[in-house]
């Protein structure tokens, strides 16, 4: 995952690419220390073709009101900049990976 810092080069990402996985986290945030890695692992395993991008609230935190974050951890997968998934602390990938699945292979069909 490729870790961001400014508001602007994560709307360029967003908009630039196809598919972008959004993975805002919290400073001492022991949930968002534990999921990032899996989130990560899992979209490279399943979805190579998602651009897998992070930010740090405190860091950035024109995220909160760009994306209505009220809480850490806060997945946001975007297609063609739109926002298609939006997912919080309590996330199970099985359950994303059927609403991912449909899309993604709709979308990057060979």
């Amino acid at each position: 995952m490729k870790k961001l810092t400014d508001i602007e080069e994560i709307r360029t990402n967003i908009a630039e690419n196809d598919a972008v996985l959004l993975y805002i986290s919290a400073p001492n945030c022991s949930v968002c220390d534990a999921l990032r890695p899996k989130i990560d692992a899992f979209f490279a395993e399943h979805y190579p073709k998602v651009v897998r991008i992070q930010a740090n609230i405190a860091q950035t935190p024109e995220l909160g009101a760009e994306f209505q974050i009220l809480s850490a951890p806060a997945i946001l997968l975007f297609f063609d900049g739109k926002e298609f998934l939006r997912e919080g602390r309590n996330v199970s990938l099985q359950q994303m990976a059927q609403r991912v699945d449909k899309i993604y292979n709709l979308y990057f069909e060979d």
